[in-house]
C-alpha cells in the first residue's frame, strides 16, 4: 500500500485514528516517540557539557547558565502557542516543523563560537522541543484505542521519564570520546530520518478548526513567565531576594500574571479555558504533574548526577553509567505503568506509583553519601527509578480521559505546561538548599570542633605533609567544605521527597467523591 492510499484509507469513511493496523501503529509510534526522546533528551544531555563552555565561549559559569536558561525560558513560550497552531495546521505540520526547527538549531549551536549565538540558537531549539512533546503526545494518544490509553501513556514515558535520565550519560560519552559540540550534532542526522520518515508515513489530519488567537494574553502570560523562569534561574546567583534584580523579576511576573487574568476575563477568546479545573480529578492530575513530576522529580533528576560527580568524585562517563542503573528501570516500568492502569484504573495506579515514589524517596536517597559504595548507591536508586516509571503514564491517562474531547490538545499543553515550571521551580530550590544546608552544616562542624585538638592535629599533619600552617589550614578548610557539601545532600534528598509527599494530597484527593459532599451539603442547607 502507498503512503497516500495509506493516508486515504485512514481519513475516508470517518475512521477513528487508531482504526490502523498494528505495523502502521508501531511505525508512526517509532517516529513520533524517536521525536519526542531526542528532544526531552536535550533537557539534561547539555547539563553536562555546561562547564566545559566557558573556555570555546569566552564566559564565566554565570554566563553559560543562560544556555539552559534560555532553552528552558523558550520551551515555555512556545507550550502557549501550540494549541492555536496545532487547531489551525494539524499536529503533523506542527511536529515536522519542530523536528526542522531543533535540528537546525542543534547544528547551529554545535558550530557556536560565542555564547551570544549559542543563546540564539537555543531559544529556537526550546521553541522546537515545545511543538514536538505537545504534538507527538497528541499523536501517540491517538493512536491507540482508548481501552489502550494507558499503553499508549507508558511508552511515551519512555521519553518523558528514561530521556532526562539518560540525559547525563549520553553527554557525559559523547564529550569524553568525541567533543561537546557532538551533543548538539547527533541531533542532527536523527532530525534529518525522522522528518523524511515522518512525511512519508504519518498520516494527515484532513480536519481543522480555525481559532481566534488571544495575542494580548499571550504576551501577558509570556512576559510572566519569562520573568519567573529568569528569577528562579538567577535567583541563587543574585542572593535571591537580597537582590534588587530577584525583587524587579518577582515584581514583573506577578504583574504579568494580574495582566494576563484581566486579559482573559474580558476577552471573548479565551488562552486558556479554565473550566477544565472544574473537573477535580483534572484539576488534582494538574497538581500532581506539579509537585510530583515537575518539583520533586526533577529535583532527583538534577541532584543525583550531582551526587555522582561532586561527592563521589566520578568522571563524567561513570557518573552518566551511574545514572543509567535506574534510567534503565525508568525505561521497562513506564509501559508496564500503562497497562497496568488499562487493567485496574488510572487512579489506582497513580496511588500505587506515589507509594513507591515517596516510601523510596524518602527511605532509599537519603542514604547516599560519601561513604555509600558506588555500587550500593546504584543499587538504592533503583527502586527509585521504579517508581519513576510508574507514575508518568497512569497520571496522563487520567488527566486526559477527564479533558473534553475537543481540549485534548489545550490539556496536553498544561500538562506540559505545570510540570515544566514545576520542574523549574524544583531545580532552583535544589540549588538553594544544597547551598544552604551545606553552610548550615559547615557552621555546625565549627561549632562542635575541640579548637585546641584541632590545633595539635593539624600541626601534626603539618610536619608530616612538610608543609606550610597557611597550606595546612586551606586544605583543611576544603576538607570541612566537601563533608558539609557531604551531610548536606542528606537534607536536599529529604527536601525533595517532602515535595513529593506534598504531591500525594492531590493522590488522595483523587478518591474523595466531591459529588457526594456537594450534595451532602445541599441537602443539610
Amino acid at each position: 500500500m502507498t503512503n497516500d492510499s495509506m493516508t486515504n484509507d485512514l481519513m475516508s469513511n470517518n475512521k477513528n485514528p487508531w482504526d490502523i493496523t498494528p505495523a502502521q501503529r508501531a511505525i508512526f509510534s517509532i517516529i513520533v516517540m524517536t521525536g519526542a526522546f531526542m528532544a526531552i533528551l536535550d533537557t539534561t544531555v547539555v547539563d553536562v557539557i555546561v562547564p566545559k563552555l566557558t573556555g570555546p565561549l569566552a564566559t564565566d559559569m554565570y554566563g553559560v547558565q543562560w544556555i539552559i536558561t534560555s532553552y528552558m525560558i523558550a520551551a515555555a513560550i512556545g507550550l502557549l502557542i501550540t494549541e492555536w497552531l496545532i487547531k489551525n495546521y494539524g499536529a503533523k505540520q506542527i511536529f515536522l516543523a519542530g523536528v526542522a526547527l531543533f535540528g537546525a538549531a542543534s547544528f547551529a549551536c554545535g558550530i557556536a563560537n560565542t555564547l551570544e549565538e549559542m543563546i540564539i540558537f537555543r531559544v529556537i531549539q526550546g521553541v522546537g522541543e515545545a511543538f514536538i512533546m505537545v504534538t507527538s503526545h497528541i499523536m501517540i494518544f491517538s493512536y491507540f484505542p482508548p481501552h489502550q490509553q494507558g499503553l499508549a501513556m507508558g511508552i511515551f514515558g519512555l521519553g518523558v521519564s528514561f530521556a532526562p535520565a539518560l540525559g547525563p550519560t549520553i553527554g557525559g560519552y559523547l564529550t569524553e570520546f568525541y567533543n561537546w559540540r557532538m551533543v548538539f550534532f547527533i541531533n542532527v542526522p536523527v532530525g534529518i530520518l525522522l522528518l523524511i520518515s515522518g512525511i512519508i508515513f504519518l498520516p494527515k489530519e484532513t480536519l481543522f478548526e480555525k481559532l481566534k488567537f488571544n495575542f494580548i494574553s499571550f504576551l501577558f502570560l509570556s512576559f510572566a513567565t519569562v520573568s519567573l523562569l529568569i528569577m528562579l534561574s538567577k535567583g541563587q546567583q543574585f542572593g535571591w531576594f537580597s537582590s534588587s534584580f530577584i525583587g524587579i523579576l518577582l515584581f514583573c511576573s506577578i504583574i504579568g500574571f494580574l495582566l494576563y487574568a484581566l486579559s482573559e476575563i474580558h476577552s471573548k477568546y479565551k488562552l486558556i479555558d479554565f473550566s477544565l479545573f472544574k473537573n477535580p480529578v483534572f484539576s488534582n492530575g494538574m497538581m500532581i504533574y506539579f509537585f510530583i513530576l515537575g518539583f520533586s522529580m526533577y529535583q532527583y533528576f538534577y541532584l543525583l548526577p550531582i551526587y555522582y560527580e561532586k561527592i563521589k568524585m566520578l568522571p563524567t562517563l561513570d557518573a552518566g553509567i551511574a545514572v543509567f542503573a535506574f534510567a534503565v528501570f525508568i525505561g521497562i516500568f513506564s509501559p508496564l505503568a500503562g497497562m497496568l492502569a488499562d487493567k485496574i484504573g488510572a487512579k489506582k495506579t497513580v496511588a500505587i506509583a506515589a507509594f513507591f515514589y515517596v516510601s523510596t524517596s524518602i527511605i532509599l536517597l537519603p542514604q547516599l553519601n560519601y561513604y555509600t559504595p558506588i555500587h550500593q548507591a546504584m543499587l538504592l536508586t533503583i527502586p527509585f527509578g521504579i517508581g519513576m516509571g510508574l507514575f508518568f503514564a497512569p497520571v496522563t491517562v487520567m488527566v486526559l480521559q477527564n479533558a473534553p474531547k475537543e481540549k485534548g490538545e489545550l490539556a496536553i499543553v498544561l500538562m506540559d505546561y505545570f510540570r515544566f515550571v514545576g520542574g523549574s521551580f524544583g531545580t532552583a530550590l535544589a540549588t538553594n538548599n544544597m547551598e544552604y544546608f551545606k553552610n548550615m552544616h559547615f557552621l555546625r562542624m565549627n561549632e562542635i570542633q575541640n579548637y585546641e585538638y584541632v590545633d595539635n592535629f593539624l600541626h601534626k599533619m603539618q610536619n608530616l605533609a612538610g608543609i606550610g600552617w597557611e597550606q595546612i589550614r586551606i586544605v583543611f578548610g576544603n576538607y570541612e567544605e566537601f563533608m558539609s557539601f557531604n551531610y548536606g545532600f542528606y537534607n536536599t534528598f529529604m527536601h525533595a521527597g517532602y515535595w513529593g509527599i506534598f504531591g500525594t494530597i492531590f493522590v488522595m484527593l483523587l478518591f474523595v467523591r466531591f459529588k457526594n459532599i456537594k450534595e451532602r451539603i445541599e441537602n443539610e442547607i
